[in-house]
């Protein structure tokens, strides 16, 4: 499997001089092709190659292989969608390759600039210490509030996959980031204390309008999507720590495309639009294959509705968002965890199994009756 590995640089003051400006002249170039990529309504490289190769060189000073990967990354972009002219933002990345990058031990990179090679200290901690002997392809040098970082890709052995000797069921929200079938909760309350704290101090500072509170903006940015980054990677890690202690498969709901399905109303529609779902899916996939944990997708459909005793389905099952308590068999319990229930029944790769036998089932079935 491939890795994606952020190395910080440490440029002297005339070395960071040197690489922004290559990044500016890179992406101007870029903007260039752009243009011509554009009129004659063409991704292929080759033929863009012949059109703009020379002119792009001498006009904007680049060596050969920056200007060959300029070219590839505007086709790419291209690519994406035809209808649109792609444009570079003047601190967009660079991509090198290793015809225009080499490593020099582990301390130092050698990276082409407008000026020529510039050998470059490194600074890594020991988690990408452990992993950049296996550095594979092409890196990415991008600009983050002013400094510079390597995004290189490396090869990470996958674990042979167990035979499963169960389900770990796991229901994803937006109150509870994660439920999973044993009862777990993983709440979202935190994050959403913290971005409703932080988008409220924003609002405040852009009323304010000074160049202080401008500042501060600026100190703001990305804080949140890196604190909601952060308890996805611990969530994910628990998930399949879980599942690889009792030889558990993984089973998740296959949310793609679910809010062009789910109609909201207006309150809930910020709650919906910033729920990171897909990171957290992403995270458990990937850390569940180092780990050999087998993870599948099921149908999320009526996975709240369904009564895990009966079979039963209806909406009436569910009479509050935290609440189950089936119309049929009086069977009642959380509804987050009844959801993750059924989806560890759909993830059953041998057979049905028996509610309570491997899921630590604790609810029982109430009589039905007055007041149930």
């Amino acid at each position: 499997m491939l890795q994606t590995l952020m190395v910080k640089l440490d440029p002297s003051p005339e070395q960071h001089k040197m690489l922004c400006d290559t990044m500016k002249r890179f992406n101007e170039a870029c903007n260039h092709i752009a243009e011509t990529v554009f009129v004659l309504h063409s991704a292929n490289k080759v033929e863009i190659h012949k059109t703009v190769y020379y002119p792009v060189r001498e006009h904007f000073g680049l060596s050969s292989q920056l200007t060959v990967r300029a070219i590839s990354k505007v086709c790419e972009a291209y690519k994406r969608d035809k209808t649109i002219k792609p444009e570079f933002r003047l601190d967009g990345a660079i991509v090198y390759d290793p015809r225009i990058l080499s490593w020099k031990g582990l301390e130092k990179v050698s990276l082409i600039t407008l000026q020529g090679r510039q050998t470059i200290s490194v600074r890594f901690g020991e988690y990408q210490k452990a992993r950049l002997d296996r550095i594979r392809g092409q890196a990415d040098l991008i600009l983050v509030k002013g400094i510079f970082y390597l995004c290189v890709v490396v090869e990470t052995d996958e674990a042979s996959p167990y035979d499963p000797v169960g389900v770990l069921g796991v229901d994803l929200g937006i109150k509870n980031l994660a439920v999973d079938s044993d009862g777990e909760v993983h709440s979202g309350e935190k994050i959403s204390q913290t971005r409703n704290k932080l988008d409220s101090l924003k609002a405040r500072l852009q009323s304010k309008g000074t160049k202080s509170a401008k500042r501060h903006l600026k100190k703001l940015s990305g804080r949140m999507a890196r604190f909601s980054k952060d308890v996805n990677h611990c969530i994910s890690k628990k998930l399949v720590a879980k599942a690889k202690d009792t030889l558990r498969s993984i089973a998740l709901e296959d949310l793609q495309g679910i809010r062009d399905r789910v109609t909201v109303g207006k309150a809930l529609r910020r709650s919906l639009h910033t729920w990171n779902f897909g990171l957290l899916r992403m995270f458990v996939d990937y850390k569940a294959k180092i780990s050999g944990v087998p993870v599948v997708f099921v149908d999320p459909r009526n996975t709240s509705r369904t009564c895990p005793s009966c079979g039963h389905i209806a909406k009436a099952n569910r009479p509050t968002r935290d609440e189950f308590r089936c119309e049929s068999c009086g069977f009642a319990g959380a509804a987050d965890h009844i959801a993750a229930i059924n989806i560890a029944f759909r993830g059953q790769v041998n057979g049905p199994i028996v509610a309570g036998k491997h899921l630590n089932l604790s609810y029982k079935p109430r009589p039905k009756g007055r007041g149930s």
